[in-house]
């Protein structure tokens, strides 16, 4: 096989419980996106009839609260990282992938 000229390190400083809070952190943003996505297509059907605008509009405003929640989970995440004993600031490639 020949050499790559891009390396692909591994890197296992992650310790039992940043991976915990990882997995916990990464269910969170995911449970809001999917949120997200109900709140903006059931209020984009109920715009199809005019009877229903107000309540829709309402979804939309739900929707756009769960998009300001997505930066908050991360900076909780971050936040709650940091406080790790132990924890140098630096994060696996999985940091660069933010969720």
């Amino acid at each position: 096989m020949p050499p790559t000229d891009t390396p692909h390190p591994l890197v296992l400083t992650l310790g039992d419980r940043e991976v915990v809070i990882r997995r916990r952190y990464q269910a969170l943003s995911i449970v809001n996106d999917i949120l997200v996505a109900i709140w903006f297509l059931v209020g984009s059907i109920m715009f199809f009839s005019e009877s229903w605008t107000y309540t829709g509009t309402w979804f939309f405003v739900v929707g756009s609260v769960e998009l300001l929640i997505r930066p908050v989970i991360r900076l909780a995440r971050q936040i709650h990282l940091q406080r790790l004993p132990g924890h140098d600031g630096r994060s696996a490639t999985e940091s660069e992938h933010d969720f």
